[in-house]
């Protein structure tokens, strides 16, 4: 079974939960073959929950984002390397300062083929002893997503300049520049 196109362009999408979702976005919004980004929240209790009421850890939800991207130019196990290689896989339920469920590490599948690739590439992650500990990313089926609110979206690119976005998101954006440099846009 094939995941099904998302739209006229036969975007594919990952649903994926590193930490905080801003720092998900601005990562993957400089990557090629990504079309576009939804922040939001997944994996929890709460109908239409709110980023005040994730927040406090009690919906179960995960900050997530839904990454919309053209197989044609990067696949999804190319996505989930880069996903793997901007957060710490090996913490439970933190990311830097971040600390609740809500920050944990997960892949949300949305097929059968996602899921044995996600389960696959942490065994070979783990093999490889990439992380001096044991990867602790969830594998779970994605059951609803729900969009964050919109002063989520583009949140690095509207504040480049704030603190957070300087201390925390600025150096995975740099990281990965780097290290995925064939696979950066190329400045408009």
């Amino acid at each position: 079974m094939s995941q099904q196109p998302i739209d006229n362009k036969n975007l594919e999408v990952a649903t994926l939960a590193a930490g905080c979702f801003w720092c998900t976005e601005a990562a993957f919004s400089i990557i090629k073959g990504v079309e576009r980004i939804e922040p939001g929240y997944t994996g929890g209790t709460v109908t239409n929950p709110t980023y005040d009421q994730v927040s406090t850890g009690t919906t179960g939800h995960a900050e997530a984002a839904q990454i919309f991207f053209d197989p044609k130019v990067i696949n999804y196990k190319e996505i989930l390397e880069i996903y793997f290689a901007m957060h710490d896989p090996t913490s439970l339920n933190r990311q830097g300062a971040d600390v609740g469920k809500q920050y944990r590490s997960a892949i949300f599948y949305h097929s059968p083929e996602q899921k044995a690739i996600a389960e696959n590439l942490i065994d070979e992650l783990n093999k490889e002893a990439i992380f001096d500990k044991p990867i602790v990313t969830a594998v779970e089926p994605l059951k609803v997503f729900y969009k964050a609110e919109t002063y989520h979206k583009d949140y690095y690119k509207k504040h480049p300049k704030e603190p957070y976005c300087q201390v925390v998101i600025a150096p995975k954006i740099a990281k990965l520049q780097q290290r995925f440099f064939d696979k950066i846009k190329v400045p408009l």
